[in-house]
């Protein structure tokens, strides 16, 4: 009998958290309200998200949106608030950022399982234990909160869920499972979503893949595309770049989809490349579930 991995099972999760999701945003007093200068922080997958919100905040006329690793976090300077991602609630940069600011500025942390340290570390907690994981690798938690980010910004994500449902069923051909190389390519707030699904690809089934925002590919990066490697865009793709890649000899792959939904299939590809080589996609090497550094 064929075991299916924790990871598995919680990608398969996604439409319905980003549902239970946008219903909980306006909820939330700890989010930020409009016309707030933000800084959004966090660690690996947390850090990337914070790139995808900060862009679609701006975007939403919503105000200054900055984002950080937290390890890089420059100093408070003029924000009215800092928003903290950590799945875990345990990530050392996170609450040590946290520590530095507190009485400071205004704090706000989105994390999953109740009872962390972090839980009193900021000043507001906005909890998604609902999408918590088992597996090290992180996919429901960090779309979970996008998805409540962008309904607390106004938007309607019933499109996008109906496309994460196209995405949950969809699976990848025997081409992409063998493919060599994958560079992931995003523009405005998917090229966050692009560096994600890179990161995806790296820790579940260590696979060489690459991320750029788009009009930067062209810039270099392109020299890689060759047979059996693939250039995948989330998001709207610039004019004459599919045809430049098809001279490579590359797969091109246009995505179709809700960047988020995107991301979700790279995530299911992750897992079957991860499955194709022997390796377990809900315990990547070298890597745990959070990152707690001994004391300095």
């Amino acid at each position: 009998m064929t075991t299916v991995s924790h990871t598995s099972a919680e990608i398969a999760t996604q439409p319905a958290l980003w549902a239970r999701a946008a219903a909980l945003a306006g909820q939330c007093a700890g989010l930020p309200k409009s016309g707030e200068r933000v800084a959004v922080v966090g660690c690996g997958t947390s850090w990337f998200i914070a790139q995808a919100y900060a862009v679609l905040r701006e975007r939403a006329g919503q105000g200054v949106t900055d984002a950080f690793a937290a390890s890089e976090f420059p100093g408070v300077r003029d924000y009215d608030r800092v928003v903290a991602l950590s799945r875990s609630g345990t990530t050392t940069e996170v609450l040590r950022l946290l520590a530095e600011v507190r009485g400071k500025v205004a704090t706000t942390a989105i994390t999953g399982p109740p009872g962390t340290p972090i839980t009193t570390a900021a000043d507001e907690i906005v909890m998604l234990d609902f999408a918590d994981e088992r597996s090290v690798v992180q996919t429901r938690f960090a779309t979970t909160a996008l998805a409540l980010f962008r309904a607390h910004l106004g938007e309607d994500l019933a499109a996008a869920v109906r496309d994460a449902e196209t995405a949950v069923a969809w699976e990848p051909d025997a081409a992409f499972v063998a493919a060599e190389q994958f560079t992931f390519l995003g523009s405005s707030w998917s090229a966050g979503l692009a560096a994600e699904a890179a990161l995806k690809m790296r820790e579940a089934a260590g696979a060489w893949t690459e991320s750029y925002p788009v009009m930067e590919y062209r810039h270099g990066p392109i020299s890689i595309a060759a047979p059996n490697r693939v250039t995948w865009v989330f998001g709207p793709v610039p004019e004459g770049l599919a045809e430049q890649v098809a001279v490579t000899g590359g797969t091109f792959v246009a995505g179709s989809l809700d960047p988020m939904a995107e991301l979700i299939r790279v995530q299911k590809l992750a897992v079957a490349i991860a499955e194709s080589r022997g390796l377990n996609p809900d315990e990547p090497r070298h890597l745990t579930r959070s990152v707690v550094l001994g004391a300095s």
